[in-house]
C-alpha cells in the first residue's frame, strides 16, 4: 500500500507544482536532473527534492513558500494512519487543492475534481437528476439564488432567498449543518439519484422560525429561453422569460426573437422576465443586451491590472419595442448585467424586487486531471460604473409578491407600465 501512495505521490508531483504556480502566479523551470532524482528518492528524499524545487518559488511579496509541510503530513499519514486502505491519493490531492483555494476566502474561486468539473458543465449545457435550485452565499450562509422553472424545488415551494441551514439524505447518509461546505460539496450532497428524497432545514426571512420542505428528486431540463404572447388592454405583449445564461441559450433567444418579429398581430411591447435568473455565461449577456442596445457600453471589467470595455455589437432587433424588465432578489451575476445595462443606456424600467448582487467575474479554467478551476479574474461594473456587488441593483417600481395569491402581481405591473 504504502508503495502504491508513494508512486502515485510522485507521479502527482507534477500537478500539484503545477496548480501551486498558478496560486501564487509565478513561473518556474523544472530540469530534467531534478525530475530524475525526485522520481528514484524514497519518503525522506522526496521532500528534500521538493524542498529544491519550491524553495525557488517565491510569493509576490518575495516571502518563501514553505511546502516541506505538505508532504511532512502526508508522509505522517502513510506511515502512521490506522487504515491506510483509506489513504486514496488521489482524493488526498484533489482535498489538498480545494483546501487550497478555499483558503482565499471567495465561495466562487473554487476547484472542481473531474466529476464535480463535469457537473459543472451540465448546468450549462445539458441535464441532471437534482431538486432545481441554483446555489450560492449570503453572508457566508448556504443560500436558493434561485430555483429553476418548473422543478421539485419550486412544487415543493422552495423560493429564492431561502438559507439552507441542514440537509439530511439517508440514502446518500448525510444529516449535516451546511456551515462549513463550500459550494461543490453542497451541488454533490444535494444531487442524486432520480426519484430519491432529500430534506432541506431552511430560513425564510418573513418567517416565524426555521422549517423543514421534503423534495424528491429528478431530472432537470435545462430550458433557458421561453416566449408567449398575451393580450393585453387591446395589445399584443411578447412575455420573454430568461431563466439562465446557458450554453443553449443564444439559439433558443434567436428563436424567440424570430417569433417576437413575425408575430401577428404585431408585437406591440415586450416584458422580458429575468425573476430567479442566477446569470451564467458573460459573453452572453452582452449579446443579449445587444438586441435592445444599438450602441454603448454594456458591461465593463476592472481586472487585475486593466478594465476593458464591452460594447454592444449592433445587432438591436427588440430596439424598435417598448420594454420593461422583471428582476427580483433571484436575479443575479449575467442577469444584472442585461438589466442594469438596460436601465443604465436606455432608461428601461425594472420591477420588482432588489437584484441579489454578484459583481465578480469567474474565469473556468481546465487541470491536466480532468477537473476545473474556477478563479475570480474581475469585478464587472455597470455602464454608470457601479459596482453592485453585495448590494444588488435597486428597481425603479417595487412590488412585492403576494404568496397568499395566484396571481402574479409583478408580471401584472409589467403589463401595466409596457402598455401606457
Amino acid at each position: 500500500m504504502k508503495m502504491k501512495l508513494t508512486t502515485l505521490r510522485n507521479g502527482l508531483i507534477g500537478i500539484l507544482l503545477f496548480v501551486l504556480g498558478l496560486i501564487i502566479g509565478q513561473r518556474y523551470h523544472v530540469q530534467v536532473a531534478d525530475l530524475a532524482s525526485l522520481n528514484s528518492s524514497n519518503s525522506q528524499g522526496t521532500t528534500s527534492a521538493l524542498s529544491k524545487l519550491t524553495g525557488r518559488l517565491t510569493a509576490p511579496e518575495d516571502k518563501s513558500v514553505e511546502f516541506d509541510v505538505f508532504w511532512e503530513v502526508w508522509s505522517m499519514l502513510e506511515q502512521e494512519y490506522l487504515e491506510p486502505e483509506k489513504l486514496d491519493a488521489e482524493e488526498m490531492v484533489n482535498g489538498a487543492v480545494r483546501g487550497m483555494t478555499a483558503a482565499i476566502g471567495d465561495p466562487y474561486t473554487i476547484y472542481l475534481p473531474p466529476d464535480d468539473n463535469k457537473r459543472s458543465g451540465e448546468n450549462l449545457n445539458g441535464s441532471f437528476y437534482g431538486v432545481g435550485i441554483e446555489l450560492g452565499y449570503i453572508d457566508g450562509t448556504l443560500a436558493v439564488i434561485a430555483p429553476l422553472d418548473d422543478t421539485p424545488a419550486v412544487k415543493a415551494g422552495i423560493e429564492a432567498g431561502d438559507l439552507i441551514l441542514h440537509v439530511k439524505d439517508e440514502k446518500k447518509n448525510i444529516d449535516e449543518d451546511t456551515l462549513n461546505w463550500s459550494l461543490e460539496e453542497a451541488v454533490n450532497n444535494i444531487r442524486g439519484e432520480r426519484n430519491t428524497p432529500i430534506t432541506f432545514t431552511l430560513y425564510r426571512e418573513d418567517a416565524a422560525s426555521t422549517f423543514d420542505v421534503t423534495v424528491r428528486r429528478d431530472e432537470i431540463l435545462i430550458e433557458t429561453v421561453k416566449v408567449e404572447f398575451k393580450e393585453f388592454e387591446g395589445k399584443n405583449i411578447a412575455l420573454l422569460r430568461v431563466g439562465k445564461f446557458g450554453g443553449r441559450t443564444g439559439e433558443e433567444w434567436d428563436t424567440a426573437v424570430a417569433q417576437i418579429k413575425a408575430a401577428s398581430p404585431k408585437v406591440d411591447g415586450i416584458v422580458l422576465d429575468l425573476r430567479n435568473n442566477p446569470g451564467g455565461y458573460f459573453d452572453t449577456s452582452i449579446e443579449l443586451a445587444s438586441d435592445f442596445i444599438k450602441s454603448g457600453v454594456v458591461v465593463s471589467q476592472k481586472d487585475k491590472y486593466t478594465q476593458q470595455d464591452f460594447r454592444s455589437i449592433g445587432t438591436a432587433r427588440l430596439k424598435d419595442y417598448p420594454l420593461v424588465v422583471l428582476v427580483n432578489k433571484g436575479s443575479a451575476s449575467a442577469s444584472e448585467i442585461l438589466a442594469g445595462a438596460l436601465r443604465d443606456d436606455l432608461g428601461v424600467k425594472l420591477i420588482g424586487e432588489q437584484t441579489f448582487g454578484k459583481g465578480t467575474v469567474q474565469d473556468r479554467k481546465a487541470v491536466s486531471n480532468g477537473g476545473g478551476i474556477h478563479i475570480t479574474v474581475g469585478r464587472w461594473l455597470l455602464p454608470s460604473g457601479a459596482w453592485i456587488h453585495d448590494e444588488g441593483i435597486p428597481v425603479d417600481i417595487e412590488v412585492e409578491q403576494n404568496r397568499d395569491t395566484e396571481e402574479d402581481e409583478v408580471l401584472q405591473r409589467g403589463l401595466e407600465e409596457v402598455s401606457r
